[in-house]
């Protein structure tokens, strides 16, 4: 039966107090103009969004990517979202997940919270309650892990001052876990030498100018010792940008 969502307008000003714009959202649904509507919606509120229109796809993306938060729909069309969530949660992900559960039944609910889901709507919706679940569940996020970063196997705890990439620990110095820190904290942003030396090594500083290009190779050979995936990449001309 085809999903209607109701007409209630959404307003950009009205959640913008309270909206992280930074946070990135995957939307795995398989009805294709429902997906444009809720990505439509999401990115109108200031969300960044990616859609998959079937499991494996989004499954890929969610372990390539590791949103804030997924949508996934229930029922698609190979690999289902009860799958999504278990094989997720399974592997230690701890990403927040909202399944539209495939019917409006009790069960059917039971069944998506117990595979790992952290919420359940079902259809109908109305965007409102989305957004406000969504919402609620990004603020849990934020409280509970403010001073972890992570970015794909690579996490950095700022209060224990720990660096781990999967389940390996990595000892760093202070200014290779300060480098980190700032590369994890501008995801996906290609940082310019000059802004790195005067946020990581401070405005005025006059020692070597190829420090910088020094601490990345201790990074890298730290992070990199077990033949790990490279997650600092090297713009030439301009800085580094940490991204898969």
């Amino acid at each position: 039966m085809p999903t209607k969502l109701d007409n209630k307008s959404v307003s950009a000003q009205s959640y913008q107090k309270q909206h992280p714009y930074s946070s990135r959202i995957l939307l795995v649904e398989g009805e294709v103009p429902l997906a444009q509507v809720i990505e439509l919606e999401l990115s109108y509120v200031g969300y960044q969004v990616s859609t998959a229109h079937d499991g494996v796809t989004g499954l890929t993306l969610a372990r390539e990517s590791y949103p804030d938060l997924m949508i996934i729909n229930g029922l698609l069309p190979d690999l289902s979202g009860y799958e999504i969530c278990r094989r997720l949660r399974s592997t230690g992900s701890k990403i927040r997940i909202i399944l539209i559960a495939a019917k409006g039944e009790v069960s059917d609910r039971v069944v998506g919270l117990d595979a790992g889901a952290d919420d359940c709507i079902t259809k109908p919706f109305s965007l409102e309650e989305l957004l406000a679940r969504i919402r609620a569940h990004l603020r849990r996020t934020q409280a509970k892990s403010s001073h972890i970063l992570q970015f794909a196997d690579l996490a950095l705890n700022r209060k224990t001052r720990e660096v781990y990439y999967g389940s390996r620990l990595i000892a760093l110095t202070v200014k290779e876990f300060d480098l980190l820190d700032y590369l994890m904290a501008h995801p996906r942003q290609v940082i310019t030498h000059d802004r790195i030396l005067e946020l990581v090594w401070g405005y005025d500083f006059t020692g070597d100018s190829n420090i910088i290009e020094v601490y990345i190779r201790y990074l890298r050979l730290k992070l990199e010792a077990n033949n790990e995936k490279r997650l600092i990449q090297t713009v030439r001309g301009v800085g580094y940008v940490l991204r898969q």
